[in-house]
Formats: C-alpha cells, structure tokens, sequence
C-alpha cells in the first residue's frame, strides 16, 4: 500500500492524550490519526452539503433535526428558543 508519510507536533499535552487514546482503541498512532483526519472531512463535506442544501431549501426545523437524529441513533439536537 502506498502511504503518504507526514511529520506532526502537538503541545505535549495534546499528543499524550491522541497516544492514549490511540492505545485505548488498540490502534497504532498512524491509523488514529488517519482515522481522525478521516472524520474531520466527512464532518467538513457534510457541513458544505448542508449549508449549500439550506441555502437552496430553506433552514432545517427542530422537526426535521429530531427525526434525523432519531433515524441516525443520534442524540436529540439541542433546541433554542428565541432570546429573552
């Protein structure tokens, strides 16, 4: 497999908790942190898609949010109210 070979620093704190957490997972360093630059473009493209859907749609409705979250097995989006 080809791979793309790319040098890191992290503040000392940051870096022992992406250790920790990569031995948690039972996960070498490498594939964690693929793992996590992996999930932060889904999370990015899925941001674009949206905003560009709403900007064409219209703002989803708490309605619509709920039955996402249900449907995903996702926690319940957190509602806001107007502004007192």
């Amino acid at each position: 497999m080809k791979v793309d070979k790319l040098s890191v620093s992290f503040e000392p704190e940051l870096g022992d908790a992406v250790r920790a957490a990569a031995r948690r997972q039972g996960a070498g360093l490498s594939r964690w942190l693929a793992d996590a630059a992996a999930a932060k473009l889904r999370s990015e493209a899925l941001a674009e898609f949206l905003d560009a859907w709403e900007a064409e749609h219209g703002s989803l409705t708490a309605d619509e949010l709920a039955t996402a979250a249900a449907e995903l097995a996702l926690p319940s989006p957190a509602t806001t109210g107007p502004a007192a």
